[in-house]
């Protein structure tokens, strides 16, 4: 008779993965302040002492759902800004396609949570700015600065222009997960972002 194996069990090192992804799923459905980390082990399928044992607090586990989900897509961004040798038009394009798949992930709701949640928590709202937002803003200057410096854009305060850039990824994130559940007016985020470059490029492109 052989012998009965052993049950299957997840590797360790799986287990902060699946936590962080029912973090997020259970953020976007119930909230920041509504979430329990009871609720977290549970999606995760682990139990409650797993996840203080990866995150002590639901702060650091906000923490890391942001370094996981949004650090990684930043650093590609930085280095694509680094090494891109074509047009700035074209780097343009690439970040706005990375963005683009973006807005197909949980990734999305993070934006809402921290506006519904920044004056309940501050610290977690000022991490944010300064993990992400100012990150991305010095990011998004740098190509300005770039398409400046090689005469493809006109001069212009890059400040100034950061948040015409982003508004239009913030407001279909936004959407994604408040007015859009609830009507039949419908955006295509494919088509906002085609649209959105051609517009910046026109008015920022350098004309003779």
């Amino acid at each position: 008779m052989l012998p009965t194996p052993p049950p299957r069990r997840r590797r360790k090192d799986a287990r902060p993965g699946e936590i962080l992804a029912a973090a997020l799923a259970l953020f976007g459905e119930r909230g920041f302040s509504a979430t329990r980390l009871d609720d977290v082990a549970a999606r995760a399928g682990v139990s409650k002492g797993t996840v203080y044992l990866y995150y002590p607090t639901k702060e650091d586990l906000f923490r890391a759902v942001l370094r996981q989900g949004l650090i990684p897509n930043l650093e590609a961004m930085e280095v694509e800004l680094a090494t891109h040798q074509g047009s700035t038009a074209e780097l343009l394009g690439l970040i706005g396609r990375r963005l683009l798949a973006l807005m197909d992930t949980n990734l999305t709701v993070i934006p809402k949570l921290v506006l519904a949640e920044a004056g309940n928590f501050p610290a977690l709202a000022q991490f944010y700015a300064d993990e992400v937002v100012k990150r991305a803003m010095a990011l998004l200057a740098g190509i300005l600065r770039r398409g400046m410096d090689r005469g493809e854009l006109r001069t212009i305060d890059p400040q100034d222009a950061i948040p015409s850039i982003m508004a239009p990824f913030l407001m279909m994130a936004l959407w994604k997960h408040s007015l859009g559940q609830h009507t039949n007016l419908a955006l295509d985020p494919e088509a906002v972002v085609a649209a959105h470059l051609q517009v910046l490029l026109h008015g920022l492109e350098k004309r003779p």
